[in-house]
């Protein structure tokens, strides 16, 4: 342990007794299996401190050496949202005319995607969550090393999504390709990704989602238990 961290007791969970725990995993389990994403969003407001606490939530996963390298470019000016649209759907319009595949768009097929992207515009909020391949040092200039950056970021996002669905917000992830062009449109530096915009807010009235949850795998597919 560096010497720069005072140690202290971990007291970060609460005594719960094993029939809680159960009970609490359960609950959980739940609340994730309402969560579907969807396409068509309300234009309703979001109060800000909502998005800001999950982003926060976000920002409290694990990193590689705790270097935390990702950076969450929160968009709800409607100009902003307009011109990343706008962008989008030029890159859409190529990944739907083939740039794609012929297998890739087979597999969308069944969800009724394609390039027309309205709820970046409709939707309160757009979180642009960027990976950071490597930080600068403030007084020096110098290159940090960073580690483990996409799996870091992957599990930002997994937080992220899940606060904001624990706030009974609808989300969907959107990943046009490719995404340069968020990172000129945010004026964020060369040494920084795009890796997804998460779109979040309310369902429109007309929202709608398939009947059965789409097929997600068993559990004995997707674990192995060496007991």
């Amino acid at each position: 342990m560096s010497a720069e961290f005072r140690v202290v007791p971990f007291a970060g969970l609460p005594d719960y007794s094993e029939e809680k725990r159960l009970q609490c995993s359960r609950d959980f389990l739940q609340l994730m299996q309402g969560r579907r994403t969807i396409r068509d969003f309300s234009s309703k407001s979001v109060d800000r401190k909502i998005i800001e606490n999950a982003v926060q939530a976000a920002g409290l996963a694990p990193s590689g050496a705790n270097k935390q390298p990702w950076h969450f470019a929160i968009v709800s000016n409607p100009e902003m949202k307009r011109k990343i649209r706008k962008a989008a759907e030029v890159e859409e319009e190529e990944f739907y005319a083939g740039k794609a595949g012929e297998v890739w768009l087979k597999d969308l097929a069944p969800l009724g995607t394609d390039p027309n992207k309205p709820f970046l515009e409709i939707a309160p909020y757009l979180i642009v969550v960027f990976q950071q391949n490597y930080d600068i040092d403030a007084n020096t200039g110098e290159k940090i090393k960073h580690y483990y950056i996409q799996e870091s970021v992957g599990l930002a996002c997994g937080f992220l999504i899940t606060a904001l669905h624990n706030a009974g917000l609808a989300t969907l992830t959107h990943t046009p390709s490719p995404m340069g062009f968020l990172r000129e449109l945010l004026g964020r530096p060369k040494h920084e990704k795009p890796v997804m915009i998460i779109v979040a807010g309310h369902p429109s009235t007309t929202a709608t989602v398939p009947e059965e949850a789409l097929n997600k795998k068993s559990l004995n597919v997707i674990s192995s238990w060496f007991d």
